[in-house]
């Protein structure tokens, strides 16, 4: 198990490999179609997601003193036809989500973004991991707000390693 630390650079992912399980802390940021969507039509980004990785998630309302709800992954593919300009777009390193990629994201991201997977299911669990969690864009979308996240040992596994290796069948 291989623990991560939030701010990493290209360098620090270039040893993973698809199949491996790591830890991740630091600040990520989570956003889904919507937020693709409006994130791809502003004409400058409204803020700096360069080096940063992404998580594929719309939290439940949340509870008494917790900072967010239920946050497991959505599925990766519903983002798929955004993922090349986001990539190209803002510099990111690193996505979370949950399932395979179609061609054209897994070409987009190989050499430049490390494809993670959050548990499936266990979203409960997983927002235990989130220390904090605020809005930091497009509230009106409500659970497709973009949400800047800390989390502490937040349990992935590696999908797609910078060679394009991947879980769901040999070099992309």
């Amino acid at each position: 198990m291989k623990h991560l630390k939030m701010p990493l650079d290209i360098k620090d992912l270039a040893a993973l490999k698809a199949g491996e399980d790591v830890l991740l802390s630091g600040t990520i940021y989570a956003f889904r179609d919507a937020a693709h969507k409006r994130l791809l039509e502003e004409a400058k980004m409204p803020f700096d997601l360069k080096g940063q990785i992404i998580y594929y998630m719309g939290p439940t309302p949340t509870r008494p003193g917790r900072p967010v709800g239920s946050c497991g992954p959505t599925t990766s593919a519903r983002m798929d036809k955004y993922t090349p300009k986001i990539i190209e777009k803002t510099g990111i390193i690193g996505i979370i989500g949950k399932g395979a990629r179609d061609a054209s994201a897994s070409a987009a991201m190989k050499g430049r973004v490390v494809y993670f997977l959050a548990y499936s299911g266990l979203g409960a669990l997983i927002a235990k991991c989130v220390c904090k969690s605020e809005i930091i864009c497009y509230p009106d979308l409500g659970a497709e707000a973009v949400y800047k996240l800390d989390v502490a040992e937040l349990p992935l596994i590696v999908a797609q390693d910078l060679e394009g290796q991947s879980i769901y069948g040999g070099v992309k």
